[in-house]
């Protein structure tokens, strides 16, 4: 990716469109005209139903049609013939495509119709070698509108078309003017909630994307499937090696729901069909600017529920961007993380990155969130001095990353420990502090960073990063034979998260403990509630107070 041309996105290169009969559809719009400088122009209402879910037709006569014709009327499509040529050189037949182009995105705004259904009543030529599963004529919206400068070239509408621009380096070349309108909506279960991607997106802008990644595989060793986790497992490496503190969990079932996922930049799991695990929770910790992305192959049969499916989830915890298909694309016509992580983390904008790791338009894919957005415009070095001059509370996640970096290009466990040391902002950092712990156990210092995770948890670690935290000490703990420790911070750990879905199994290593320890009184307790969970809440432990605001 070094030395790629990268295109800025800027509002000008934007037209935006909302449905005409819906207030808070025209709402969005005009909000993020107003933000991201659209030219009032740009911006154009349609008279369509509100259903997520529309013939073919009506996607034709009240939104292809007069689409096309604003942005030919108003000289932002400009169309001339081309040859088309056999491999002979003989030609074929002239076309008319897009050869000169004023926009780059278009922007669907809440309202506007998701998916276009099947319509066996449009006929079209079946080629020979189209595998029947294919031999459908429905498709997302916004993956149809993509391809709205090849409209007077006729292309077929039947079955997936493949992306001449999949897998580009060049995002400059991303352009109607190469077959490509990059289109994205602002949507999901609310109108609020698509009118805060844009607000999210430009926050993230000015102040990074900061958190960590996770990656959530399914241990496929083989297998036709097997593709889908390493395509999951790329991502994952190009965002270690880009500086993330990166996260990957290998076991073959999704994320169980009491795995502390904190501070989330950047997910990409798969293959549950509704929001599960984690996501559940009523409070997600994702950081603002957060993608996120669950593979699978209705995870955006809906933008409308926050239970079923994933994309509509998603945004209601607070991501800002995500992507999904509406209806079963099949594995290869799912979006490639490894082909978006690394281009998005290295300057793509969001649309950019969406169509370049798309394989096939006129298909099942939906992009959510702002296309221009683009929160890595920035070298790391670059945003650790702005945040440093401007004196952010996200400093210590930009210091992060360099150290991560430095790791990356071989600098010893001890080099970047010992920068830390001497770091000031370390000693105030929850997420400084536990990169330092996790350096002194990769040296064997176990001493130092069982310290170190005490540190942590006398600053103002999140939530989640609380309870890693206290489990990883524990664990740390009696590995050194501290069982004492370790069962105090279990304690706490408890009266702390009463609600921690595998409560139980802490109870169970509780009882374990007291019992060898001698504590019997405390392993009667604990084996108590083990057996009567729903039992009224036991009070605290003398010595164990609960700490405020948890």
């Amino acid at each position: 990716m070094a030395g790629s041309a990268r295109a800025e996105g800027r509002g000008d290169e934007v037209f935006v469109v909302y449905n005409a009969r819906m207030p808070e559809s025209k709402e969005v719009a005009e909000y993020y005209a107003r933000r991201r400088q659209v030219p009032p122009s740009q911006v154009m209402g349609v008279d369509m139903s509100g259903i997520e879910a529309i013939s073919r037709g009506e996607y034709r006569d009240r939104l292809e049609k007069p689409l096309l014709k604003a942005l030919k009327d108003k000289e932002l499509f400009h169309f001339g013939s081309q040859e088309v040529r056999e491999p002979n050189g003989q030609v074929r037949h002239v076309g008319r495509k897009v050869i000169a182009s004023k926009i780059r995105y278009l922007v669907l705004c809440y309202g506007v119709p998701l998916k276009i259904g099947p319509d066996a009543a449009f006929k079209e030529e079946v080629p020979a070698d189209l595998p029947t599963p294919l031999r459908r004529n429905d498709a997302a919206v916004d993956s149809e509108l993509s391809c709205l400068p090849l409209v007077e070239e006729g292309y077929l509408r039947l079955g997936p078309r493949h992306n001449p621009l999949y897998g580009a380096t060049n995002a400059a070349q991303l352009n109607p003017t190469n077959g490509i309108l990059m289109v994205a909506r602002l949507d999901g279960p609310t109108a609020s909630i698509a009118r805060g991607l844009v607000d999210k997106a430009l926050d993230a802008e000015t102040n990074g994307l900061w958190g960590r990644a996770y990656f959530d595989l399914r241990g496929l060793t083989s297998g036709e499937y097997k593709v889908g986790d390493d395509q999951i497992r790329s991502a994952a490496e190009a965002c270690r090696r880009l500086g993330f503190e990166t996260v990957v969990d290998e076991n073959g079932a999704t994320l169980p729901v009491s795995f502390p996922l904190s501070q989330v930049a950047l997910y990409a799991g798969w293959y549950d069909e509704s929001v599960s695990g984690p996501f559940t929770l009523p409070k997600v910790e994702f950081m603002p600017g957060a993608f996120a992305y669950h593979l699978h192959s209705f995870n955006a049969a809906t933008l409308r529920s926050t239970t079923h499916h994933w994309a509509g989830a998603l945004l209601a915890k607070g991501v800002t961007a995500t992507l999904g298909t509406v209806e079963e694309p099949y594995l290869s016509g799912c979006p490639n993380m490894a082909a978006f992580f690394p281009r998005f983390i290295e300057g793509f904008t969001f649309g950019e990155a969406a169509y370049a790791c798309q394989g096939y338009l006129s298909w099942q894919t939906t992009v959510v969130g702002d296309p221009l957005y683009r929160p890595f415009s920035k070298s790391p070095i670059q945003q650790v001095s702005e945040l440093e001059q401007r004196h952010s509370k996200w400093l210590d996640w930009a210091c992060l990353r360099v150290a991560n970096l430095g790791l990356v290009n071989h600098e010893p466990a001890s080099t970047i420990a010992n920068r830390l040391e001497t770091l000031p902002l370390t000693r105030e950092s929850p997420v400084l502090m536990e990169k330092l712990a996790d350096l002194y156990e990769a040296q064997s210092k176990s001493e130092s960073s069982i310290a170190a995770l005490q540190n942590v948890l006398k600053l103002d670690p999140s939530p989640q990063q609380r309870i890693r935290v206290m489990l990883t000490l524990a664990t740390r703990l009696l590995v050194l034979a501290r069982e004492p420790e370790a069962y105090a911070d279990y304690q706490q750990f408890v009266e702390e998260f009463p609600e921690y879905p595998d409560r139980g199994d802490i109870l169970r290593k509780l009882v374990a403990m007291a019992e060898k320890l001698g504590k019997t009184a405390d392993a009667a307790k604990y084996q108590q509630e083990i057996e009567h969970p729903n039992a009224p809440p036991l009070p605290a432990l003398k010595g164990i107070p609960r700490r405020p605001g948890i």
